[in-house]
């Protein structure tokens, strides 16, 4: 499937052209879209001079097109292309995050109650009563992005500084939808007790720890281990925020063709950190059965030498007790659901699933199966995509779910928190909207965070995890 023109590819072409010539900037624009770029804007940026200087910034699939796009342009005659930038690295100079202060710092009293001597009677305060940090602190605001840069996106292992683009922009989506303040923690290291040490030794700053991009099996360990040693919620948002999201899809998703948890099968492709905390939650609220596949097939009681992760799912999904690879498990199935690599599956291979078919192809950027060929066989088609109908994004989850917690000061999130968060998101979209192109809000809808947030507090004191006195 080839990449479609897209902003993250977008490059901004400085040009200089000459005045007296009408035709240029119409030349330049069909030459662009000759190369199958798309024209998003152009800015005239000096007219006085004697050459007309303009920016004109196009749209690409990926790097190899946006230098096609530029190929195109200097080939024009009267056109010369004096600078050529790409807009995703330009807004990445200098990072995406500073430090403000959110006090002013004008004058000497300013200065004696923000710093010494009046800053110490606080300190003597939270050492009475430590509890007193969350309210007199940033900790009760702030949460930690936490990575080894083992599993960053579709990247891999590519390590803590390559990781950390990735971890600021995941602190800008905290504090964008949901007013959280949240700041990268990038760590030179692997190993499992390390970076578990490492958190619990910071954990007094954080008023929660967000796990990010951290590989499977481990991930799973170092969650367990930190939710039981600290008293603040640990959250691994490629395990959970994705599980959450694909179950609020769901729910409204089976509204649209009929169906009910209970009576769905689901075939998996991805047996991953995501994959493993789907199969946990589905379960949990119902469904049937699961066929959950690898790269060497479906898992069952017949594979052997599985890691503690995949032998949970060998042991609690396949009731049947099913072989084969992922065309032998959608055959019947209700549900496709992948969290894998691109193309999987052809879209054909769905024609064997059961009637009014729900297919989630949500690795990214490429799916698992072309969404447009799904779309030939399957009632409903989502995706990991922002460029086609029914995104599931994490991002509709994790900056409700902290703010919910810490708006809580929940000790840990809960199953009941999750799923709250899931059927918050769901219910955002009402009756009158709902239809197959629409299963899910999006992320820059202002309902979702604050829904999201609501629920999760009324979960958490349900539950008897919120702390924050009434």
């Amino acid at each position: 499937m080839s990449a479609l023109p897209n902003a993250s590819y977008s490059v901004t072409l400085r040009l200089h052209l000459d005045p007296d010539d009408a035709g240029a900037v119409g030349r330049l624009t069909t030459a662009i879209g000759d190369a199958a770029g798309v024209v998003v804007a152009i800015d005239f940026v000096d007219t006085s001079g004697e050459v007309l200087v303009v920016d004109v910034t196009a749209n690409a699939g990926d790097s190899d097109h946006a230098d096609r796009i530029q190929a195109a342009v200097e080939t024009l005659d009267g056109v010369h292309v004096h600078r050529a930038s790409d807009r995703t690295f330009l807004m990445h100079l200098r990072g995406k995050l500073e430090v403000r202060s959110t006090v002013p710092l004008k004058t000497r009293d300013d200065l004696s109650m923000a710093y010494t001597p009046g800053v110490a009677r606080v300190c003597r305060a939270i050492a009475d009563n430590p509890e007193d940090a969350r309210r007199l602190t940033i900790k009760g605001n702030t949460v930690a992005i936490v990575t080894d840069g083992t599993a960053v996106l579709g990247l891999g292992d590519i390590g803590p500084e390559a990781a950390m683009p990735v971890m600021e922009g995941k602190a800008c989506l905290f504090k964008g939808f949901a007013d959280v303040d949240a700041w990268p923690v990038c760590l030179d290291t692997k190993d499992t007790e390390e970076i578990i040490r490492i958190v619990e030794a910071i954990a007094p700053v954080y008023g929660g720890i967000n796990l990010e991009d951290i590989a499977a099996p481990k991930c799973f360990e170092i969650e367990e281990r930190l939710k039981e040693s600290l008293d603040i919620p640990v959250f691994h948002d490629d395990q959970h925020g994705t599980a959450i999201v694909t179950l609020a899809a769901l729910h409204n998703a089976l509204r649209l063709v009929g169906k009910d948890l209970s009576d769905l099968t689901v075939a998996m492709a991805g047996a991953g950190a995501a994959g493993v905390a789907i199969a946990k939650l589905l379960l949990r609220e119902g469904i049937k059965d699961i066929i959950v596949t690898d790269r060497k097939g479906i898992l069952g009681p017949h594979r052997e030498g599985l890691d503690r992760s995949k032998s949970w799912l060998a042991e609690n999904t396949n009731r049947t007790g099913m072989q084969g690879e992922i065309t032998d498990a959608l055959v019947g199935a209700d549900v496709f659901v992948g969290v894998s690599g691109p193309n999987v599956i052809e879209p054909s291979d769905l024609a064997v699933m059961a009637d009014d078919p729900i297919v989630f192809a949500m690795a990214n950027p490429d799916p698992e199966v072309d969404p447009v060929g799904a779309g030939e066989y399957a009632a409903i088609v989502a995706t990991g995509r922002s460029d086609y109908p029914n995104q599931i994004n994490n991002v509709l989850a994790f900056p409700g779910i902290f703010r919910g917690a810490l708006d809580a000061r929940a000790r840990f999130i809960t199953e009941e928190m999750k799923v709250a968060a899931a059927r918050a998101i769901a219910d955002v979209i009402g009756p009158d909207e709902l239809r197959a192109s629409y299963i899910i809000p999006s992320p820059f809808d202002e309902r979702v965070a604050a829904t999201v947030a609501e629920a999760v507090r009324t979960a958490a004191k349900a539950d008897g995890v919120a702390t924050r006195p009434a």
